[in-house]
């Protein structure tokens, strides 16, 4: 039965590429830390140390694979936030056949 949190091999392989890199994750990191307001541009910029065009195209890459979505507020301030949907299905992913092959089930996180 699959759920909405179910992505395909395609998805999660372009989710993990667009993590590759110390300045996407740093801005992934400061906009989990914002919570589900997301960050104004300038503000993501200032918090994560990544500005002006290198930002924006990190952030083109983080859209595209899912994990991030920016939003218009009033007339034309951009905001980013997670997509904390994708973040979870990354980790559901990750774990969803933990130790499906073993005879000593993994104990933690409520796995296995």
């Amino acid at each position: 039965m699959k759920t909405s949190n179910d992505i395909s091999l395609e998805q999660a392989a372009s989710a993990f590429a667009a993590l590759g890199s110390e300045q996407r994750l740093s801005v992934l990191q400061t906009l989990v830390r914002a919570g589900d307001d997301g960050l104004a541009m300038g503000d993501l910029g200032a918090r994560s140390g990544v500005t002006g065009s290198t930002l924006t195209h990190h952030l083109k890459i983080l859209v595209a694979a899912g994990l991030v979505v920016q939003i218009k507020k009033g007339r034309s301030i951009i905001c980013a936030a997670v997509s904390y949907d994708m973040a979870d299905a990354l980790s559901q992913f990750l774990l969803k056949n933990c130790c499906a092959d073993s005879q000593h089930p993994h104990k933690g996180h409520g796995h296995g």
